[in-house]
């Protein structure tokens, strides 16, 4: 019976030291808000839930749908719109993404603003485009201040609307460099479009 109880251990003792499967291991986290923020600034959230295995739809569903916190409506919204993870429904995709925007989200009032701009997933409408880009603008998405400035000088939106594009943009700290120069050359082609007058009051710093 000792003798037998030794096996037992020395079993239970070489199980313990075998390594555990990379599967077993890895229990996905709900995202915490900044880093999930983080991804869709940067354009990586589809990519982090797919990288996950999908573990997360029902717990990213649950807080759009009934937390309704702005970036995982966002995050719902995109997955439903593109079909990540779940059926593809654009349709209720787009109306998540709405409500994110709705509750002052940059990220979603940028998207919507570039999908009206170009007709994704939508019919082309530059107004809203224009809209949506300029409340963006407004709450500092360098995206959408980019943009904003490039559809204007496309010949969107109105010229009462150049001072503040080029104010926005003229003062944004931008440390990419393919933005930076994106930045640049739309700031240098809006300035041939305005009174030099209006320009240096468009320089003046953000208050």
């Amino acid at each position: 019976m000792v003798k037998l109880l030794f096996v037992f251990a020395l079993l239970i003792l070489t199980l313990i030291k075998q390594p555990l499967h990379a599967e077993t291991l890895k229990v996905v986290q709900i995202y915490g808000q900044e880093e999930l923020l983080s991804w869709i600034k940067h354009n990586t959230h589809l990519d982090r839930v797919v990288e996950d295995r999908c573990q997360l739809v029902q717990d990213i569903e649950a807080r759009a749908k009934v937390v309704k916190v702005p970036a995982y409506q966002f995050l719902w919204g995109d997955m439903l719109a593109w079909g990540v993870c779940v059926d593809k429904n654009a349709e209720l995709g787009l109306y998540y993404i709405k409500q994110a925007a709705h509750q002052g989200l940059p990220e979603g009032l940028e998207q919507l603003g570039r999908y009206y701009a170009k007709g994704i997933l939508v019919q082309q409408d530059n107004k809203r485009a224009i809209a949506y880009l300029r409340e963006a603008s407004a709450m500092g998405s360098i995206k959408a201040r980019i943009e904003f400035a490039e559809f204007l000088n496309e010949g969107m939106g109105s010229p009462l609307d150049f001072e503040d594009a080029y104010h926005w943009l003229h003062n944004s700290v931008i440390a990419d460099k393919k933005q930076h120069q994106r930045a640049k050359t739309a700031l240098n082609k809006l300035e041939t479009k305005m009174p030099t007058r209006v320009v240096n009051r468009a320089k003046r710093a953000l208050d």
